[in-house]
C-alpha cells in the first residue's frame, strides 16, 4: 500500500469511527423510550419490588382542581407524536390582549402535569411546546369543555380572575387543556375557532 493510499485509509477509518461515535451519542441522548413501553428494571433489583410511592405536595388552590381530575398519568404520547396545549379564552368578557396574556392557564397545567405525568411534559417540551389559543363564547361552554377534557384524563385548568383590573372577581376567564397528544385534545376542542 502506498503512503497516499495508507493516509486515505487512515482518514476514512477515522471518519467512520467518528461518525459511529457521534451517531451513537445522538441516539442515546436525543431519543427516549416510548411511553407505552415499560422501563426495564436493572438486574440488581428484585423485579417484584415496587418503588415507594411519594405523594406530591399540592397547595390548597390546586388541591380542588386535582380532586376532580381523572388519571393524569394515563395519557401517553408515542415517539415523536405531536402534542399541544390549548388555551380556550372567553370572548364574551371582552378582555384586552394584555389581560388575556396575563392569564396563567399554561402555568397551571404545566405545574399539575409536571407532578403527575412528567414524561408527557418532557415529550411536549421536546416536540416544540405548541400552544394554541381558541375562542369560547361563555362560561358554560368552558365548564363543558373542562368536564369533557377531564373525562378523557386530560389536564384541564380554568382560571378564576382575582378581579383587580378589568374583570369581576371570580370570573372564569381561560381554560387550559393539556399538554397532550393533538388528536386527543382535538376530540375536546377541534370544533373551536382560533382566537
Amino acid at each position: 500500500m502506498s503512503p497516499s493510499e495508507l493516509s486515505h485509509a487512515v482518514v476514512a477509518g477515522a471518519a467512520l469511527g467518528l461518525g459511529y461515535y457521534l451517531g451513537s451519542r445522538i441516539c442515546t441522548q436525543d431519543t427516549a423510550v416510548p411511553a407505552t413501553q415499560p422501563i426495564p428494571i436493572p438486574p440488581s433489583e428484585p423485579k417484584d419490588k415496587e418503588p415507594p410511592k411519594v405523594e406530591p405536595e399540592v397547595d390548597s388552590e390546586e388541591e380542588e382542581d386535582a380532586l376532580a381530575d381523572g388519571d393524569l398519568g394515563a395519557v401517553k404520547a408515542g415517539f415523536m407524536q405531536p402534542c399541544k396545549l390549548v388555551l380556550v379564552v372567553r370572548t364574551d368578557l371582552k378582555m384586552t390582549t394584555g389581560k388575556i396574556a396575563a392569564q396563567h392557564a399554561t402555568l397551571a397545567c404545566y405545574k399539575a402535569l409536571s407532578r403527575t405525568n412528567p414524561a408527557l411534559v418532557q415529550h411536549w417540551e421536546r416536540t416544540g411546546q405548541a400552544k394554541i389559543a381558541l375562542k369560547s363564547s361563555s362560561e358554560d361552554e368552558l365548564l363543558e369543555l373542562e368536564a369533557i377534557a377531564k373525562s378523557l384524563n386530560l389536564c384541564a385548568r380554568s382560571i378564576l380572575d382575582a378581579g383587580r383590573t378589568q374583570i369581576a372577581s371570580g370570573s372564569r376567564t381561560v381554560l387550559g387543556i393539556g399538554p397532550a397528544p393533538v388528536d386527543l385534545i382535538n376530540q375536546v376542542t377541534g370544533h373551536l375557532k382560533l382566537l
